[in-house]
């Protein structure tokens, strides 16, 4: 009874969804550029932004800049950027 108890876990449980994750494409890749608002910062200090959804974070910036930034990482949840130019607010 315990065995299958088990099986039944990683069928439906934590091992599926990690998998699920794994399998779905990133929206955003290295390298790639992007004008993006910064909207609110991490505990870091960091800028947050999204792109397509995705949380981004840049250094050195604050709420209510706008920025071009290029991606320098893709982790499984979020991406890292840096400023490339600043760019007015229209």
């Amino acid at each position: 009874m315990r065995i299958l108890e088990h099986k039944k876990e990683n069928r439906r449980g934590r091992l599926g969804r990690e998998r699920s994750r794994r399998l779905l494409p990133k929206p955003v890749e290295v390298g790639e550029e992007y004008d993006v608002d910064i909207r609110e910062l991490s505990r870091r200090g960091d800028g947050v932004a999204r792109i397509k959804g995705l949380v981004t974070f840049v250094p050195n910036t604050k709420p209510g800049d706008h920025l071009k930034v290029r991606i320098t990482r893709v982790g499984r949840r979020f991406a890292e950027a840096k400023v490339v130019t600043e760019t007015a607010n229209e």
